[in-house]
């Protein structure tokens, strides 16, 4: 896990625009891309609707792994939204940063881990505890297993 000395201050802005396809791509037969090129697309406007609230962080480990999160994801997260019931928020407790999955009831707050290895996080009055953010997309890199002969 992260701590709080670790974070750097946030970098300078840099735009890159990328090739957006109108098509949608299948598994089948494949057709000249280049026929369907339609736009641009900055993906900060795509995955961003807050861009003064909202950070990168890269996800260490393996508590969110029946979400779908992956040691190595890199995680959006944004602080204006709402950290309901069921999100998956970035929080810091006592001094370490998390990532879980908020369950709250009237009596109680739990970070809930989504491995069954790894332990919830009962947040209690003595709790030193701060949600950063909710997570807001996911971006992996996809590592092929076999090589193409």
């Amino acid at each position: 896990m992260a701590t709080i000395s670790q974070i750097k201050k946030p970098c300078s802005d840099s735009l890159v625009l990328l090739p957006l396809f109108s098509s949608a791509i299948s598994a089948g037969f494949p057709s000249p891309a280049d026929d369907y090129l339609d736009d641009c697309l900055d993906l900060n406007r795509y995955l961003i609707n807050q861009p003064t609230s909202t950070f990168f962080m890269r996800f260490e480990g393996e508590p969110m792994l029946e979400s779908g999160l992956q040691h190595g994801d890199l995680l959006i997260v944004d602080r204006s939204v709402e950290p309901t019931d069921s999100k998956i928020v970035v929080a810091v407790i006592n001094g370490e940063l998390v990532v879980r999955r908020v369950k709250q009831n009237r009596r109680q707050l739990r970070l809930l881990s989504e491995n069954p290895n790894c332990q919830t996080i009962c947040i209690t009055k003595d709790t030193e505890f701060q949600i950063w953010g909710v997570v807001t997309h996911a971006i992996r890199t996809l590592h092929s297993t076999r090589r193409l002969q």
